[in-house]
């Protein structure tokens, strides 16, 4: 995992045992804010590793107090911790102490964002949304129905759908849209449809393969093989001028103009279309007399 400032013999990565990591954090001091202060403008001039170090290990528990809040989005609390701690390092690199505000302040933004941005790319294949109304919209429907006591999968009336909308300022489509993606989150084609049968069929079992079979893809390269042979068989019976001709006038990618060759060929716009009708008919009948 991306280390934004380099720092070495840091485990950001939480152990599988939760309560060993809980711990392990547990052993690093808490900064006063002098402390704090006086660190972090000497890690802004020195960029000392050391003193990274102890401003990021001081403030590992407010990552997991972060992290605490997003359990319910069935992802895996280590990787959520460990997001967030690659969000703290970043905190500490872009810090300016001299504003005024306390690191931790500052470094909660940055911790929840690395952990939104970890959500919003692993909760659904499908990308939940890119705007700031709908990453608000996906963090706070959840939280809004709790305090309503909706904590069921029923349809919301059209008066809370309303209402949430407009305290969010998203669309009531939005609400409906998102409430429908929270319902049903994204299920694998790998499961088994009917757990209790000894046939393991699965869902994907249901799915058809549009993809060209190997026999068609041959036939269809052996007959375009076979054109292309034949075409430049055919060409043998155009001379040089109609070849050019031709190719310029149908075989590129941006066709030349008649105006453009009878000034090459030093005649006619209308003389060169005759001799491009002309080769094709030559082609043409070269062609058929090889069939």
């Amino acid at each position: 995992m991306e280390n934004p400032i380099g720092l070495n013999g840091i485990d950001f990565s939480p152990e599988i045992n939760m309560v060993r990591y809980l711990q392990k954090i547990r052993q690093y001091p808490i900064l006063s804010q002098d402390e704090e202060y006086r660190m972090a403008v000497e890690y802004q001039k020195t960029k000392n590793q050391n003193i990274a170090k102890v401003l990021v290990t001081s403030h590992l528990r407010l990552v997991v107090k972060v992290v605490s809040k997003y359990r319910g989005y069935g992802l895996p609390t280590a990787e959520l911790i460990a997001e967030g701690n690659i969000g703290l390092l970043y905190a500490v690199e872009k810090f300016e102490p001299e504003k005024g505000f306390r690191f931790s302040t500052y470094a909660l933004w940055w911790i929840k964002a690395s952990v939104q941005k970890y959500i919003l790319n692993s909760w659904s294949l499908v990308k939940i949304g890119t705007t700031a109304a709908q990453k608000k919209l996906f963090f706070n429907l959840r939280k809004i129905k709790n305090q309503l006591n909706l904590t069921d999968d029923r349809e919301l009336s059209p008066n809370v759908l309303d209402g949430i909308a407009k305290s969010l300022e998203v669309t009531v489509q939005d609400v409906t849209d998102m409430n429908m993606r929270l319902k049903s989150h994204d299920g694998s084609l790998n499961t088994i449809i009917d757990s209790s049968s000894d046939s393991g069929t699965e869902w994907m079992d249901f799915i058809a393969d549009t993809k060209p079979n190997q026999e068609d893809v041959l036939a269809y390269s052996e007959t375009m093989q076979y054109r292309r042979n034949l075409f430049n068989k055919a060409l043998v019976c155009l001379n040089k001028r109609e070849k050019d001709i031709l190719f310029k006038r149908r075989l590129y990618d941006k066709p030349q103009t008649l105006d453009d060759l009878s000034k090459v060929y030093h005649i006619s716009k209308e003389r060169v279309r005759q001799i491009e009708l002309n080769s094709i008919k030559k082609l043409r009948k070269a062609i058929g007399v090889a069939n």
